[in-house]
């Protein structure tokens, strides 16, 4: 995979998955925009690894309804062009359906808002970008396996958000493939992530559990996850346009 002369906006760069693309995409002689949320100095660490002209941050809160706008243009200033956006920034909050239902209304806004609404305005940005210039572009979101299977008991917004994106996604490819525009999903279970182990660690025996549904027997690196994006984003299928490709080491094959 070749990324010499792209510049890719991914969001949620800091760490994870994110960080995963940001290094494979860079190493293939791509530019990335790192946007990140509230982890500066992960970003900060990890921009200083390739320099100022192949790694440039943008703060943005996504919870913010209106962040969205600015993190676009400061992306698209820095070098003039966005070919590639990756949408992986995401939460992943509990709600009690039996608490206050202010509390669960709360929830299921800032998931909505940050892994389905925030994901929407930047693939309108995009594909606006693009329509304009007459220039071609991809457009790879990270979902989840729960897009497809759900989740548990306490994350109902979770999956409903993860199904929406493939939704998205699937619009995306039908309304703009014949532009040059590509749009795919990924949808990976588990990932040994900090956001994972964080769930891990406030229940002990979880990875445990969790692990007896994989017949793979273990999460899957961040790095096969960034080589799956990284694949559809560089433009070696194209006709694949649409597609969701599952990394979930056997848990759910559909």
């Amino acid at each position: 995979m070749d990324f010499s002369g792209k510049v890719a906006l991914v969001t949620g760069g800091s760490r994870g998955i994110g960080a995963a693309t940001v290094r494979a995409m860079v190493a293939a002689g791509g530019s990335v925009v790192l946007h990140y949320g509230t982890s500066g100095s992960a970003a900060q660490a990890l921009a200083a690894e390739f320099g100022p002209d192949r790694c440039h941050l943008v703060q943005a809160e996504l919870g913010d309804p209106g962040a969205t706008g600015p993190l676009w243009a400061a992306a698209l200033a820095w070098k003039g062009q966005i070919d590639i956006l990756v949408n992986n920034a995401g939460v992943y909050l509990e709600e009690n359906r039996q608490g206050p239902h202010a509390d669960w209304q709360a929830v299921w806004a800032r998931t909505l808002q940050i892994n389905l609404i925030a994901t929407a305005d930047l693939c309108r940005a995009a594909v606006n970008h693009w329509l304009a210039t007459d220039t071609k572009g991809a457009i790879v979101s990270v979902a989840s396996r729960a897009a497809f299977r759900g989740d548990d008991q306490d994350h109902w917004s979770y999956a409903a958000s993860k199904g929406a994106m493939i939704s998205l996604t699937k619009t995306l490819a039908r309304a703009y493939s014949g532009q040059g525009i590509y749009a795919y999903g990924i949808a990976p279970g588990f990932v040994q992530t900090d956001m994972a182990q964080s769930e891990f660690d406030r229940t002990p025996g979880l990875a445990e559990r969790i692990l007896r549904d994989v017949p793979y027997g273990a999460f899957a690196p961040t790095h096969e996850v960034a080589n799956a994006i990284c694949f559809f984003a560089s433009g070696l299928a194209t006709h694949a346009t649409g597609q969701t490709l599952d990394i979930n080491g056997a848990s759910y094959v559909r």
